[in-house]
């Protein structure tokens, strides 16, 4: 009986069909790279704005100032008094005096000198020129309470932890697209409630939820698309994340064009819907439905893919050839029970958090340096560009692993670098950075790819899941590390970067090179991956399968 890999080359590898649901499948990579980074302009600083002396809103209706009018009698008199306060975070602890013209309403106190008045911390009570302009206006997250939008972004790390769990797991259980538009609709409603919170808390809530959708989002239009494509193809997935780099240089032209952070969020929010059309168009996973027992199912779509791509299966392909290895639920113990395959996980799982942690530490070293948001945020973004490009040059001559390798230890040298170039000649301490920040994302784009080819199809979505989950726990401790340690020396940070991605690239050559092998259907086809190129590929031909349907 063939193989299904047998199946798939006469169907076609890399057909229309392919490609037809490769290209949908690639607009999940914009739409959650706009959830990824959506919060460096949901959460824009507000610009002007200043704490209200009580009773200022009916004293300024009273006399019909403007909102500078306001601004003026509110935080000028306190500057002239006490030149250290701004007015932003402390206010004159005083009452508006009704009684007097509107032109000096705090005329009475100390014979017009504010110097001596005393001064009481703002709580809740701040009045934004831009009310509507970000979260941070709409929730008040100034001051003391800033610390709460660094919260908002922790709490979507949260989620996209808890949606590699949960939705991972589902994937694998019941099926790749049912999880994949049950994600999307999930990620669509919660991003409508988010847009509406009406306090902080809700905001909160449906945020941690777009997060779990969200990433059930990601990861499984991933294993989708390389699923359903050939060996040498699966570099199709390298392709996907391109479309993540396209949508964080489309980002800022959103918040451009939408003044308000509500807009925003609905514009990053409501494309998830139309990818429920995807219902129609497509299919399940013929290798998932292989390791549930549902050849004819399976079978089915192979005929279908073939017709599309216009080829035509013989009528001995009436049966495919399956594992017969016990169709059983994915739990954590599956992935570490047998020697190489607890070395893969444990080896990715580390990969995955030192690549996120490292890749949103420059990112956050680099940052936006004054200018213009928009466009410096556009610039950013499209550094990642030459890193896909650079994956897609080397990864099918050279294979994963070295390239893999390579780039991690590349990026620790230039961290090393970039902490002892001395100041005075910036230019070439950003090079170094940026040359750093390559490194680091074309590794954190590799990995997924790896991630992929070294689990088994059973497996595999729930493998994927768990170790990418490591991601979001380094992008959750990336900024605690970097400012901490940037409090005692500035380039610290850099040297601990440096030490995690060397550490990294030397680990990654213990794992088994995938160029060009099929992906692996059992537990058993894992143990018998070598860390020797072409090994494998030799081993699975005679392989001896007694399972048919």
């Amino acid at each position: 009986m063939p193989s299904f890999d047998e199946v798939l080359k006469e169907a076609g590898e890399f057909g229309r069909f392919q490609k037809r649901v490769f290209f949908l499948l690639c607009q999940t990579g914009i739409t959650f790279s706009f959830l990824f980074a959506s919060v460096v302009f949901l959460g824009q600083a507000p610009g002007s704005y200043w704490c209200r002396i009580p009773g200022a809103a009916e004293q300024s209706e009273l006399c019909g100032w403007t909102l500078e009018e306001e601004q003026n009698f509110t935080v000028l008199p306190l500057r002239l008094g006490n030149r250290s306060s701004s007015g932003e975070c402390e206010r004159l602890d005083v009452m508006w005096d009704t009684s007097v013209s509107c032109a000096s309403p705090l005329a009475h106190y100390s014979n017009g000198s504010t110097g001596y008045l005393p001064l009481t911390p703002c709580h809740d009570n701040w009045a934004y020129k831009q009310p509507h302009l970000s979260i941070v206006s709409e929730y008040n997250l100034v001051c003391g309470n800033a610390w709460m939008l660094d919260l908002s972004q922790a709490v979507l790390n949260l989620g996209f932890l808890a949606g590699a769990f949960t939705l991972g797991y589902a994937a694998d259980r019941y099926g790749r697209i049912l999880t994949y538009l049950l994600s999307c609709l999930g990620v669509g409603i919660c991003g409508i409630i988010v847009a509406f919170a009406p306090n902080f808390t809700v905001f909160l809530i449906f945020r941690f939820l777009q997060g779990v959708f969200g990433k059930g989002t990601w990861m499984t239009c991933y294993v989708i698309v390389t699923e359903i494509v050939g060996s040498d193809q699966r570099i199709v997935g390298i392709v996907i994340q391109i479309f993540f780099t396209l949508g964080i240089m489309i980002l800022p032209g959103i918040a451009y064009l939408i003044p308000t952070w509500q807009g925003i969020q609905l514009a990053i929010s409501l494309p998830n819907f139309l990818f429920l059309l995807y219902y129609w168009v497509v299919p399940e996973s013929p290798r998932w439905l292989l390791t549930r027992k549902k050849g004819d199912k399976a079978l089915k779509i192979m005929h279908n893919i073939a017709k599309h791509n216009g080829k035509y299966l013989s009528p001995h392909y009436s049966e495919i050839t399956i594992n017969n290895e016990e169709v059983s639920n994915p739990s954590f113990l599956s992935l570490v029970r047998t020697p190489r395959m607890r070395r893969n996980t444990l080896i990715l799982m580390y990969a995955w958090f030192t690549s996120a942690l490292i890749y949103q530490g420059l990112v956050m070293r680099l940052g936006i340096v004054g200018g213009n948001l928009y466009l410096d945020f556009f610039i950013s973004a499209a550094v990642e560009l030459p890193a896909a490009l650079l994956i897609l040059v080397t990864i099918d001559r050279i294979g994963r692993r070295l390239p893999f390798a390579i780039s991690s230890i590349v990026a620790g040298i230039a961290c090393l670098i970039t902490a002892f170039l001395p100041e005075d000649i910036p230019w070439l301490k950003t090079t170094v950075a940026t040359l750093g920040r390559l490194g680091i994302t074309m590794a954190f784009e590799i990995v997924y790819l790896v991630n992929t080819e070294l689990y088994p199809t059973t497996l595999r979505n729930f493998g994927v899941s768990l170790c990418s989950s490591l991601c979001d726990l380094g992008g959750i401790i990336a900024p605690f590390l970097l400012f901490r340690l940037a409090a005692i020396w500035l380039e610290l940070p850099l040297i601990i970067f440096c030490i995690l991605a060397v550490v990294c690239g030397l680990l990654v050559l213990l794992l088994p090179e995938t160029k060009g092998i099929s992906l692996p259907e059992t537990v058993e086809d894992v143990e018998q991956l070598s860390s020797h190129f072409g090994k494998w590929g030799k081993k699975r031909k005679h392989r001896d399968t007694n399972s048919y349907i």
